[in-house]
């Protein structure tokens, strides 16, 4: 099915004409939209991303503003915050919305948000330009330099794994660009005390202006205030500082502000189908848009108006995707379990939306296939279980392709520990635990259990530990498992173990020992990169910078590397 661009006859005009005034910047920002959705992911069927997007529209609607369309997006980490791109992508963490935030405080939230690009707030910042600069020079001396020392071995930078040869220099420098933007804007940005009052007070205006409380604001900070560290060094109020003046203004604000009734539902509706045909009016007229940019320009389509002949457009052009994926597969290494949820999940989202949309009946008949492929498999598939000769990529499949099976705590107990032996040892825990605390007295709960107990002396990965303490059925194994944590939590050795233990547990008991182990540990990276610099082994200070900004970014040490980049910018620009 075609993405169909036209919205049809009858729509009202949308509140603002939108467009994409500055395409060179757009696209700019569009790159480093989709490079935040590829570092922490984007969040697309929880219930807060529609509440997110409307509220946003909303919003957007109100705010006289037609030079980039607004885009919202919930990201998967667990740091509460938000942040902006200049045009017009707006982003907030789950951990923020995990904090509880009523409609008021996200108005308030997200009209903040919306004003540093109404404000342009991004363009006045000569700062940011320069760290732009001297993040492109830096990556792209390092990523030719990497290019050019061995044809064989593969680099990892901070855009992701790029193959040393000489035929990719193009798609080197690509990179080297994208992750420039998204390492400045997200990890390095700081706005200024008259940017951060300027767009308190006019996301103030608007969430007034839109139908909510302008109380929201003060709302919001408390809510913060009582519920994350206030901290310029974690989350929010790194990005969001000046804490109590901003309090004090909000609140003499919010006596002085009128709750205006919100737009039309008919003329909101029309605003976010005006936001969709932007999106994909740019997708069609730009040539050589990156692959990745070219989905984050239809999921953010899909999110700004999910109903409709576009919209279903998208979600069928990703369902021949994925399928088509799925079958390049060996055939028992195929998640058709995977393929059937994301049917079953898009089936849901039209059925509830356009419920007359003729590519449910399509769909239907695609998984009614699929799930008869699945059933012709299944013989296949326990012989092979039976034989116990098998890849990882069998066992993962089969689970997920059968989870009614009844051979499925077998699988996961194998699965888990074939994780182990590729040192993937929280998620081998993870099998494990859940096999055994399920069927317990089974066989292979029982090999569960021993295969824990195998493991726990020999475990390093912090969130195998926590999960391993956490359980309550061997007492004497938490207590292991507890006195390892509290010894590794204090002296652990790559920064990736300490950001996994994070991101799992962010309010773990443990957190902030490992905080201060991680911050230790970034500032012996920074000090190695500073070596190397000197040294002149740009492959390798890239790599030290890179393991501070993925895994460290709001310590000390990626602080400080923030101001030596725009410092190199400034000096050797």
């Amino acid at each position: 099915m075609a993405l169909a661009l036209s919205l049809g006859a009858g729509s009202v005009a949308p509140l603002e004409a939108q467009r994409i005034s500055n395409p060179d910047l757009y696209r700019k920002s569009l790159r480093a939209a989709t490079q935040a959705g590829k570092q922490y992911g984007i969040v697309e069927t929880d219930p807060e991303v529609e509440r997110v997007n409307r509220i946003g529209y909303e919003l957007a609607a109100v705010s006289d503003f037609d030079k980039f369309p607004f885009t919202f997006s919930v990201v998967d980490m667990s740091i509460p915050n938000a942040f902006a791109l200049p045009g017009g992508h707006i982003f907030v963490t789950r951990g923020l919305l995990d904090l509880g935030l009523d409609d008021d405080m996200l108005a308030s939230l997200l009209g903040h948000e919306i004003a540093h690009v109404t404000q342009q707030h991004f363009l006045r910042m000569q700062r940011r330009a320069t760290l732009f600069n001297a993040l492109s020079q830096l990556l792209t001396i390092g990523m030719i330099a990497a290019q050019s020392s061995s044809r064989d071995e593969i680099y990892q930078g901070p855009g992701g794994i790029w193959q040393r040869d000489s035929s990719n220099t193009a798609d080197l420098l690509q990179g080297a660009q994208a992750t420039s933007l998204v390492m400045s804007e997200l990890l390095l940005r700081s706005y200024s005390r008259d940017n951060e009052d300027e767009s308190d007070e006019v996301g103030q205006r608007l969430s007034a202006k839109a139908g909510y409380s302008p109380d929201g604001a003060r709302q919001l900070m408390a809510k913060m205030r009582a519920r994350i560290p206030q901290t310029k060094a974690f989350g929010y109020w790194q990005t969001h500082p000046f804490f109590d003046d901003r309090v004090r203004a909000a609140e003499a604000r919010a006596q002085t502000l009128a709750v205006l009734g919100a737009p039309s539902r008919e003329a909101l509706d029309s605003y976010r189908q005006g936001t969709q045909t932007a999106l994909l009016g740019f997708l069609e007229t730009t040539e050589k848009l990156e692959e990745d940019a070219r989905e984050t320009l239809k999921t953010s389509a899909l999110l700004a108006w999910p109903a409709g002949p576009a919209a279903d457009g998208i979600r069928v052009e990703r369902l021949e995707r994925l399928r088509t994926e799925t079958e390049q597969r060996l055939s028992l290494s195929r998640d058709y379990g995977a393929l059937v949820t994301a049917y079953l999940e898009q089936m849901r989202q039209i059925s509830a939306l356009t419920p007359e949309s003729p590519a449910l009946e399509r769909l239907r008949r695609e998984l009614g296939g699929i799930r008869s492929e699945l059933s012709r498999l299944y013989p296949a598939a326990i012989e092979v279980l039976d034989r116990g000769v098998y890849e990882t990529s069998f066992l993962e499949s089969y689970l997920s392709n059968y989870p009614d099976s009844p051979r499925r705590h077998e699988a996961a107990v194998a699965l888990g520990l074939a994780y182990s032996r590729l040192g993937r040892e929280t998620e081998a825990v993870d099998r494990l635990v859940r096999v055994w605390e399920s069927a317990p007295e089974s066989e292979a709960g029982q090999q569960a259990a021993l295969g824990l107990r195998n493991l726990a002396p020999l475990l390093r990965q912090l969130g195998a530990l926590e999960l391993l303490a956490g359980q309550e059925r061997d007492e004497e194994l938490a207590a292991l498992a507890e006195r390892r944590l509290d010894e590794f939590s204090k002296r652990f050795t790559e920064l990736s173990n300490g950001a996994d233990y994070l991101r799992r547990f962010p309010d773990g008991d443990h957190a902030e020992i490992v905080t201060n182990r991680l911050h230790d540990l970034a500032e012996n990276a920074y000090r190695e990169m500073v070596l190397y610099q000197q040294l002149g082994d740009v492959a390798k200070a890239i790599d030290r910078a890179n393991q501070i900004l993925e895994h460290a970014p709001l310590s000390p040490a990626a602080e400080r590397l923030g101001r030596e980049l725009e410092e190199e910018g400034v000096t050797g620009g």
